[in-house]
């Protein structure tokens, strides 16, 4: 089943962000605590949005998203921030019906994108994106500033 995740579920959402990010070679960089989870997702004017893939339940898989913007488009889309399925149940279909959930919101409301990155290893995930009709933006290069950087550019006058 998949539903819109409860505070109840905090804990294990965060336990499967920190199994992503062992995933994807990044343990370290997987930061939030519980209560920052849980501020973000439950808040009164939450930052992103989660739903679970629940199975007798048991939370085995999450979708982390939140509102993006198109100024060429003049309208809001959906940005995938984290898509991920406990490995024990990979193969039954959640990770499509976590994308295809998160289709129907944007055809429900008149969104014009849904749009994530993948790591350009991940092959057998970008092979089940481009089966869904999903394009790569190999044309954009993405850029980030943080830490020290983001700082010092902040501090620049």
């Amino acid at each position: 089943m998949i539903r819109y995740a409860t505070k109840a579920d905090v804990p294990r959402i965060h336990q499967l962000i920190k199994d992503l990010a062992e995933y994807e070679k990044a343990p370290l960089e997987a930061k939030a605590s519980l209560e920052q989870i849980e501020a973000s997702l439950f808040s009164p004017n939450p930052h992103a949005f989660c739903h679970v893939v629940d199975v007798d339940g048991e939370v085995v898989g999450i979708s982390i998203w939140f509102l993006n913007y198109s100024t060429w488009l003049g309208k809001p889309g959906i940005y995938l921030e984290d898509l991920y399925i406990d490995p024990s149940y990979r193969g039954q279909g959640f990770g499509l019906s976590l994308l295809r959930e998160l289709a129907k919101i944007c055809i429900e409301r008149e969104y014009e994108r849904l749009q994530w990155w993948v790591l350009d290893w991940n092959q057998p995930s970008i092979e089940f994106y481009k089966s869904l009709g999903a394009v790569p933006m190999d044309e954009w290069t993405v850029f980030r500033v943080s830490g020290e950087a983001l700082t010092k550019l902040a501090a620049k006058s």
